[in-house]
């Protein structure tokens, strides 16, 4: 295998490596619940996609604080 002949500065490593970043997720508003949810998908609060119930929730049970 091939070695680099001279070893390679900071910034040059600093700029290979300016693409190794997070992205921000998009996120949208559901429009009956008003809570943020991913585009194109059922809301994981209330259970609605596109105006229509399509999946029922369950209510929380609160839990107890105590030991």
């Amino acid at each position: 295998m091939a070695n680099p002949k001279r070893r390679h500065s900071s910034q040059r490593q600093a700029l290979r490596r300016t693409h190794y970043k997070l992205k921000k997720i998009n996120m949208s508003s559901c429009p009956q619940c008003k809570n943020m949810k991913l585009p194109h998908m059922v809301c994981p609060h209330c259970g609605y996609y596109k105006g229509r119930l399509v999946v029922e929730m369950k209510e929380k049970k609160e839990k107890k604080k105590g030991r």
